[in-house]
C-alpha cells in the first residue's frame, strides 16, 4: 500500500509521478490547472482499491515536481499533455490503462484517449471542457489574480510553487485557455470526441464555478455510448 515517488524522462523532460498498487488494471490520475499528483489525488492514491489496480498520479511538465521545465501554453498544450501522459505510461511499461481526468486533465484525457484508442481501456472526466465560449473568458479573468482566490484552494498551491510562479503561471494559464475562444466555435478538441470508442464516464460538479454543465452536456452528447 505505500506510494512510490519517482521522475522518468518523456519527451526531453523529467517528469514526476507517484505511484501505489499491484492491481492489473492501470489507471492514470490526471490532475487539473495548476494541479499535480499529490494536490488534487491525494484521497485516490490513499483510498482506491490496491488490489484492483495500479494508481499513477502524474505532474504533468511545469507543474508539481515535474519543474523545470517552466510551465507555458503554447496553442498544442493540451496535445503536450496528452503525448506525454500516454509516453509516461508506455515508459512505465503499461500496455494499455484507464485515464481518470479532472478539468484540464479531462481535457488531456479527451485528447489522449481520441488520439491513442489501442492504448485507452476506460474513461472518466469531470469538470472538462471541448470548447471555451466569451462567457468561459469572462470567468477565466476572475482567477486571474490568485490573491483574490480562497484561503483554503491558494495555500497548498502557493506552498508548492512559492507565490512567484503561482501568480505567474495563473495568468498565462488565462492567456492559454482563453485563446482557444479566438477560434471557430472556441474549439479545443470538439471534433476529437466521436474518435472516442472507449467506455466512457461524464461527471460535472453542479456547483463548478469554472465550468458551466453545458460543457459536460456536450462531452456526453458527441461521445458515442457514454453515460
Amino acid at each position: 500500500t505505500s506510494i512510490t515517488s519517482a521522475k522518468i524522462q518523456v519527451n526531453g523532460v523529467n517528469l514526476h509521478y507517484q505511484q501505489t498498487g499491484e492491481g492489473s488494471h492501470a489507471v492514470l490520475l490526471l490532475p487539473g490547472m495548476l494541479g499535480s499528483g499529490q494536490t488534487d489525488f491525494g484521497p485516490q492514491l490513499k483510498s482506491m482499491n490496491k488490489q484492483l489496480f495500479t494508481i499513477v498520479a502524474w505532474d504533468p511538465r511545469g507543474y508539481g515536481q515535474s519543474i523545470p521545465p517552466s510551465r507555458d501554453f503554447p496553442p498544442d498544450f493540451f496535445e503536450r499533455d496528452a503525448k506525454d501522459a500516454v509516453d509516461l505510461m508506455q515508459a512505465l511499461k503499461f500496455k494499455k490503462f484507464s485515464l481518470l481526468g479532472w478539468s484540464d486533465g479531462g481535457i488531456t484525457a479527451l485528447i489522449a484517449a481520441a488520439k491513442y484508442p489501442a492504448l485507452i481501456h476506460k474513461l472518466v472526466v469531470w469538470g472538462a471542457n471541448a470548447s471555451v465560449t466569451q462567457e468561459d473568458v469572462r470567468i477565466y479573468n476572475g482567477i486571474r489574480d490568485v490573491s483574490k482566490w480562497s484561503e483554503k484552494v491558494k495555500k497548498p498551491l502557493e506552498e508548492m510553487y512559492g507565490h512567484e510562479y503561482f501568480a505567474k503561471t495563473c495568468e498565462a494559464w488565462v492567456d492559454g485557455i482563453s485563446s482557444f475562444a479566438e477560434k471557430s466555435d472556441g474549439n479545443i478538441c470538439q471534433e476529437l470526441l466521436p474518435l472516442i470508442k472507449c467506455p466512457t464516464f461524464i461527471i460535472h460538479g453542479e456547483k463548478d464555478p469554472l465550468v458551466p454543465r453545458y460543457h459536460a452536456e456536450y462531452i456526453q452528447k458527441h461521445i458515442k455510448g457514454s453515460r
